[in-house]
């Protein structure tokens, strides 16, 4: 594996020295001499996404991902701790007296099949809920890992320039919304020093070079569902004498969309999504259950309340109506919304203003995915998780031309562009890090 280590004269900004000492640094200069570190070192970083996007692992069972991530930090001088909350990882990197600045990427992917046609495509296959089912980076977290150590080794590179501690945390399972409050409940704030500042990036379908933030809310809240719909089985050829829980299932998938509709205040965003329905083996026996999987998503708490009550309720009146059981209802908290701390998204989106030009943009709503990375913040840690593009321009407006859409996060077609995407991703979390950290 090609590792390089690299001193080069940078300066950067301070963070907590306040907006206006960011106009007084010459942040390109800053950005190009991180590309001109690029130029050496990025080959290393295209062979290390390749190679985990080819390899992915699902959420805590990210064993072998953890293993490449900790190889990387402990080869550039870092102090690696693994096995946080089962596969996450905490690389340490003292340079003196200064704020503690953490840096976090995920390291799951996600239970589909992969359908780019890429020359390093996935075609992994894993246990996931007890089933065997491909799994593929179709979020982009294996972009995330690529820019995550890139940006570990320009800040090494320039460790004359800043003072303090870096603290670079490889997080599993962000899909299930379950890995930052594992890491939390873990000890990682108790047995490593507590963050004063924390960054995150997530990449795209948007133009690469484009770099994206929001002060305050940024995602949304995420809850999961899951009903049984319990029935009574029988032949296919005698309905009457059977309770047809597939038909509990439809009526509820369909039914339940009336709370977004005609019960949520039109003008807040609320989405419930049914993603999954499992229910018998054959066409001609109505089965004697039907299981149900979705999300909910949701930015106010408000109207989070009133999508939960509101599936209770029809779960209930649509087993009632068949006749049949109560149905089981699980409803799962997931992740909370993002709320990025307002100053510090101020002061570095000048930084970003100054590096990316009119490519570097306010956010101006709220996302509807959600992240997990907001349990950090809630635990204390004032943050700024802003987005990367990862795709060519030109194809996005080839494709606007003719009407479509490029294939976004969670796409079986989902392919991001390594090169520039990932240099990208170094250069806006390096500048990020630096305007914090830096004396």
């Amino acid at each position: 594996m090609l590792r390089s280590k690299f001193i080069c004269g940078f300066s950067a900004l301070a963070l907590l020295m306040g907006a206006g000492a960011a106009q007084a640094r010459s942040v390109p200069a800053d950005k190009a001499a991180i590309d001109a570190q690029l130029n050496t070192f990025y080959p290393h970083l295209d062979a290390l996404y390749k190679d985990i996007h080819a390899h992915p692992e699902l959420g805590f069972q990210e064993t072998e991902t953890a293993k490449k991530l900790a190889a990387e930090m402990r080869a550039l001088g870092f102090t690696v701790t693994e096995h946080i909350a089962g596969t996450g990882i905490v690389a340490i990197y003292k340079n003196g007296p200064g704020p503690t600045v953490m840096v976090r990427t995920e390291m799951d992917a996600l239970p589909m099949e992969e359908k780019t046609g890429l020359s390093y495509a996935s075609h992994v296959i894993a246990t996931w809920n007890g089933k065997q089912t491909p799994v593929d980076h179709a979020c982009g977290h294996d972009i995330h890992m690529a820019a995550w150590v890139g940006t570990a080794q320009a800040l090494l590179a320039m460790k004359s320039k800043w003072h303090g501690t870096l603290m670079f945390i490889g997080q599993p399972a962000e899909e299930t919304t379950g890995g930052a409050r594992g890491m939390i409940a873990d000890g990682v704030f108790t047995k490593f020093p507590k963050p004063d500042v924390g960054f995150a990036l997530h990449v795209g379908p948007a133009a690469y070079g484009e770099v994206t933030y929001r002060p305050g809310v940024n995602s949304s809240n995420s809850d999961s569902l899951e009903i049984l719909f319990k029935g009574r089985g029988g032949h296919g050829s005698t309905p009457s004498i059977t309770i047809d829980p597939v038909i509990e299932a439809a009526r509820f998938t369909m039914d339940v969309q009336t709370v977004v509709s005609r019960e949520k205040d039109p003008a807040a965003f609320g989405v419930i999504t049914i993603g999954a329905i499992q229910s018998g083996n054959a066409g001609n026996i109505i089965p004697d259950t039907a299981l149900l999987r979705g999300t909910i998503r949701s930015y106010d708490g408000g109207v989070r309340a009133k999508l939960l009550d509101g599936i209770r309720r029809t779960a209930s009146a649509v087993a009632a109506m068949a006749g049949a059981p109560a149905p089981d209802v699980d409803l799962v908290v997931g992740g909370r919304a993002v709320i990025n701390d307002e100053a510090i998204t101020a002061k570095t989106a000048a930084v970003f203003k100054a590096a990316f030009g009119t490519k570097a943009s306010v956010q101006p709503t709220p996302g509807p995915q959600s992240e997990d990375y907001s349990e950090f913040i809630i635990a204390g840690v004032p943050s700024l998780f802003f987005g990367i593009g990862g795709y060519d321009p030109a194809k996005i407006a080839e494709a606007a031309a003719k009407g479509q859409v490029l294939a976004a996060n969670h796409s079986p077609y989902f392919a991001p562009v390594p090169e520039p995407t990932i240099r990208n991703g170094v250069e806006a979390m390096t500048l990020a890090v630096l305007n914090a950290i830096a004396p």
